[in-house]
């Protein structure tokens, strides 16, 4: 598994990160087929199919960004990122200190962006 630098590198996969999928939408586009029509969205065909996303895992101890490739086959933990202090605080306290596993907010998102796109870019929000 990589980090914030690997994926930074490989710009290829930057490019691919769909930055506004949430792993209930990932769920709903690569594991519930079926249901795919009733949301207006028919993006998956088959396993060649793929998605890279961003989810906050707070099961972990402390919580951790994990960058994720999902197909109709399987999810895969690409990069696992730790997430500066601050950030960190502020969105346990808007998930309620619960656990679980969560779309990244604006903040977070924010962030990254700037922290993907080069060293010396990210601000320590």
């Amino acid at each position: 598994m990589t980090g914030l630098e690997e994926i930074r590198k490989s710009r290829d996969l930057v490019n691919e990160i769909n930055w506004d999928m949430t792993p209930e939408e990932a769920v709903t586009l690569y594991l519930e087929w079926g249901n795919n029509w009733s949301h207006g969205k028919h993006l998956v065909r088959s396993k060649r199919d793929v998605s890279h996303y961003f989810v906050v895992n707070t099961w972990d101890d402390p919580p951790h960004i994990y960058l994720i490739r999902r197909n109709s086959d399987e999810a895969r933990e690409l990069a696992k990122i730790e997430i500066p202090l601050a950030l960190r605080e502020r969105f346990l306290a808007e998930v309620g200190h619960n656990k679980g596993v969560y779309a990244i907010n604006d903040e977070i998102r924010v962030w990254l962006e700037e922290s993907l796109e080069g060293p010396g870019k990210a601000t320590q929000h």
